[in-house]
Order: structure tokens, then C-alpha cells, then sequence
């Protein structure tokens, strides 16, 4: 477990900030992550050298620990910031330990599917035995939390599930044939990727839990009273509502009722045709927003009706990429119960992000 007690050496706050974050996912709420550049490191840790390889800069636990531990160090996590060591290894873990190839690259893992006849390539199952790609992401965990020491939180990383893990073993291409040619086979599927993926949550969960049952979740940084997850379906940009309905909230449902805190990953203007099918899954807690490259930023009053949609649905608000002089004129427009808000941007210090929090009081 990652915490032998209710104490995070950095992060002081860390019961404050823990029931802050239940409050956000009773939709009751503000959580706001505020991690800026510290003045003074909070440890004398020096930078990692440059990795020398590839290999070493996604799988070398003892690397991958010291570039994380100068990381978090060198900032301070403010409000409902956490220090997270993210255990990662590309975005979409599940397909790897699936049998998807991974290609490591300077800033991803790129997949190659391992699915080229479906008509004869079986069921698809999570064999954790002899499991390459799961040896070595559990080695990342390990290390986090031999290294924790009760300073810091280790996450769960970005398994990624239902199409999305279907497009890393079949292909995007041949998925979307697949889904005219071969529906029940798709769903098929889609039922088997779930089961591995509460199997694959279940083995990382019990190692990373918090002692009062809650866990970090590395990407778009979110803890949760309970097993606590981010969603997706990137591929959906490729479908209409209709098949989002027969392909994806099936599957959805069923991972956000099987978890305690659900935060759905909404990726880009392509994506928005689906915001009425999320809002219709019962168990789903809260949706993130993603504008693409190009549009303006999460905390822009471009979104502002789009969060008003996702609040009056029942479902708290992800916003991310969020500057500093955003977050007031949002919570004004938005309304601050079951906003979760990431600030982004460079231009502020401690002390500025020490000034915002003072001037956030009165809607926290």
C-alpha cells in the first residue's frame, strides 16, 4: 500500500485536500490542482542525468523514480494538487498486456495490433503469467512505492479500455470494418476487454491503495474515495452517436458501475456529438474536456455553456489547461460545486498560486 498512515510528507494538506476531492465527486465541491515551481525544492534532490536510451527512459524503475522524485520536489502541490508518481508507459497499457507490440518512441509507445485474422484469433484473455509488458509496469510500481516512503501517492497509469483497446489489437482501419461487417464479434470483444481490464485495475489497485480504500490515477491527476479511474473512447471521433450507443456505453456502464469514481476523458470538438449518450450513463461521476490544437484553451468562455450542459446533467466537470486568471471568471459563469479544475500555464509562481487560492476562498 502506498500509505502507512493518513500523512503525506509532501503534500501537508493531504487530508484537507482528500475531502475536498469527496466533496467534487458528490458533486458538491470545488477540487483545484495548483502545482507550481517551488521557490525551495522541498528536498536537496539532484536531475537525473539524460537517459541514455529509449529503454531507459521508459523502463529503468530506479530512472523513472529519480526523474519523478526531482519533479515533484521541485514544485508545490497546492490545494487539491498531488504529488503522483506516474507510472506510465505510454498511453494504453491494457493493449500491450493483451498482446499488442510496443514501439517506444521519444514522447510515446506506439502499438502495433497482433489481431490480423479475427475469425480464428479466439477470445481475448489477460494472462498475467510470464506477461512482459505487465512485469514492467509492475516494477514501476514497486519502485514508486519503495520509494514512497509516505511522501508521495503512486498511481494507477492509463490502461485505457473498451474501442481503444480494440483499435491497439486490431487496427483502427480494420475496426471500423469491423464494426459494419462483424458487429457481434466486436462486441464480443468489448465484453472480454472489460473483464481483463477489472482484472488488470484489481492486481495494480490492491498494491496501490490508499489505507482508507482510495487510489491515485496518474493521468489528468484524480484521486477518489474507492477504485478511481479515467475513461475514454478517442475512437468514438470515428463513429456517430447511434454506434457510440451500441459499441461504447454498454461497455462504459459497466466499467463506471464496477468503479467508485468515474472521470470520462471527452477528446476534442469530434467527440462533443456524444455528450448526450455519456450524460445518459447513470454511474458515470464526471466528464474531462480536451479542446484540440488550435481551439482555445479549457478555461476560455468558449466551453462555458458546454460545462453548464455537463453540470445540469448530473455529472461534475473536468477542466484542464485552465490559466490562472481563468479560474474565477469559469467558477462565476459555472458555479463552483463538482468543478474540478487543473491549472495550467507557466507565469505563475508559489506565491501567485498562494494569492489565487486566497482569492478562491469564498467559492470553496
Amino acid at each position: 500500500m502506498t500509505l502507512a498512515s493518513d500523512t503525506l510528507a509532501w503534500k501537508p494538506d493531504w487530508l484537507q485536500a482528500r475531502e475536498q476531492w469527496r466533496r467534487f465527486w458528490r458533486r458538491e465541491g470545488l477540487a483545484i490542482g495548483v502545482h507550481p515551481l517551488r521557490g525551495q525544492p522541498v528536498a536537496p534532490l539532484a536531475p537525473p542525468p539524460p537517459p541514455a536510451s529509449l529503454e531507459q527512459r521508459w523502463l529503468d524503475p530506479g530512472y523513472r523514480a529519480a526523474r519523478t522524485e526531482y519533479d515533484m520536489a521541485t514544485h508545490a502541490f497546492l490545494a487539491e494538487g498531488l504529488p503522483i508518481f506516474d507510472t506510465n508507459i505510454g498511453p494504453g497499457s491494457l493493449g500491450l498486456f493483451l498482446g499488442a507490440q510496443g514501439r517506444l518512441a521519444e514522447t510515446t509507445v506506439w502499438y502495433a495490433p497482433c489481431i490480423s485474422d479475427p475469425d480464428s484469433y479466439g477470445p481475448i484473455c489477460f494472462a498475467p503469467a510470464g506477461n512482459l509488458w505487465l512485469d514492467r509496469h509492475m516494477a514501476l510500481i514497486e519502485a514508486g512505492l519503495q520509494r514512497a516512503g509516505g511522501r508521495y501517492l503512486v498511481g494507477i497509469p492509463d490502461l485505457i479500455e473498451g474501442l481503444d483497446t480494440l483499435a491497439a489489437l486490431r487496427g483502427d482501419m480494420q475496426l471500423l470494418y469491423d464494426l459494419k461487417e462483424r458487429p457481434g464479434w466486436v462486441k464480443e470483444r468489448l465484453a472480454e476487454i472489460n473483464q481483463a481490464y477489472f482484472q488488470v485495475f484489481d492486481l495494480m489497485y490492491e498494491r496501490v491503495r490508499t489505507v482508507e480504500g482510495g487510489n491515485a490515477f496518474a493521468a489528468f491527476r484524480i484521486w477518489g474515495p474507492g477504485k478511481t479511474a479515467k475513461l475514454q473512447c478517442d475512437f468514438s471521433a470515428n463513429i456517430s452517436p447511434r454506434m457510440f450507443r451500441a459499441f461504447v456505453s454498454p461497455y462504459l456502464a459497466e466499467q463506471c458501475a464496477w468503479l467508485d469514481c468515474s472521470l470520462y476523458h471527452l477528446d476534442g470538438t469530434t467527440a462533443l456529438q456524444h455528450l448526450e449518450p455519456l450524460l445518459e450513463i447513470a454511474g458515470l461521476d464526471a466528464i474531462e474536456w480536451t479542446p484540440q490544437a488550435g481551439r482555445p484553451g479549457g478555461g476560455s468562455p468558449a466551453w462555458y455553456d458546454l460545462y453548464r450542459r455537463i453540470r445540469a446533467g448530473g455529472k461534475g466537470v473536468q477542466a484542464v489547461g485552465v490559466e490562472p486568471d481563468e479560474v474565477i471568471p469559469l467558477l462565476d459563469a459555472v458555479g463552483p460545486a463538482g468543478m474540478c479544475i487543473l491549472i495550467g500555464g507557466a507565469s505563475y509562481d508559489e506565491a501567485a498560486a498562494e494569492r489565487l487560492l486566497k482569492a478562491l476562498e469564498p467559492y470553496r
